[in-house]
Order: C-alpha cells, then structure tokens, then sequence
C-alpha cells in the first residue's frame, strides 16, 4: 500500500463488520462454535474486500489530482453500485445456508446466519464508515504525503 493509511483504515473497518453477524446470531440464539467462528473469519474477509476496493478507488482520483474529500466522494458514488451487487448476490447465495433444515443443518446455519446477517450489515455500514475514516485517518497522518504527490 505504500502507506499506513490504508491499513489502518482496513482495521478500523474490521469491528464493524461484525456487527451484523454477532447480532444476526445472537435472535437465532446459535452456539458460539467453530462454525460460527468460520462465518465471523468469511464475514472479516468480505468486509475487508470491500474496503479495500474502495480505498482503491479513492487512491486513484487523489492520483488523478482530485482533492481528499472529491475524491472520496467520487470513488464512493463509482463503486456503490458494484459493492452492493456483490454484496447481495453474496449475501443471496449464503441465505439458502442461513434458512436450510435436515441433517448437519445445525453447522450450515451458524455459517449462514453469521456470514449473511454480517454481509448485510457490514455492506451498508462499510459504504458510510470507509470514506469517513479514510478521511478522518488521511488528515491526521497521511496529509503530507498526498501533499507531496500533489493530489
């Protein structure tokens, strides 16, 4: 990433895309077991994606020459479309896992319920938070060097 802005960004993103998948979990009233743990690591991972395809986005517009908040603002309007149509075909296809009853149900639900209540949630939470702490976390740390790159 060449800087520790973008990291940093990614990390703060992590608690809140758990939000979603402790909650879906906790009014299904599943155990906390290795399943659940395997859909909170898959939940980390899309969030994390998401992110980073954003970050990505906003990198570019500030090469492009664009102030900090424009170009956040830009990259946010361009990949919206794109976050949520992955998010939900995702989200669509972990929802038969989530919902489905008969033998070994018990495991494909903990999976399900975690990774689709926390895709739902951590979607529509990363698009407002990402563009927030990036700008937040790129002027206390990272100014000087958009500044010398002359975004």
């Amino acid at each position: 990433y060449e800087s520790w802005t973008i990291p940093f960004v990614n990390l703060l993103m992590l608690p809140l895309g758990l939000v979603g998948a402790v909650t879906a979990v906790t009014l299904r009233v599943l155990p906390n077991d290795i399943y659940l743990q395997i859909g909170l690591l898959t939940t980390i991972g899309l969030s994390t994606k998401n992110a980073i395809l954003i970050i990505q986005f906003i990198k570019a517009q500030l090469h492009e020459g664009k102030e900090l908040v424009e170009a956040t603002l830009t990259a946010v309007k361009i990949r919206l479309r794109p976050v949520i149509m992955t998010s939900l075909a995702f989200f669509f296809g972990t929802l038969p896992l989530a919902l489905t009853k008969g033998a070994g149900a018990a495991a494909q639900n903990a999976i399900g319920t975690a990774v689709t209540g926390g895709l739902l949630s951590a979607t529509f939470i990363d698009l407002i938070f990402i563009p927030f702490f990036f700008v937040l976390v790129s002027r206390l740390f990272g100014r000087k060097k958009y500044l010398r790159e002359g975004a």
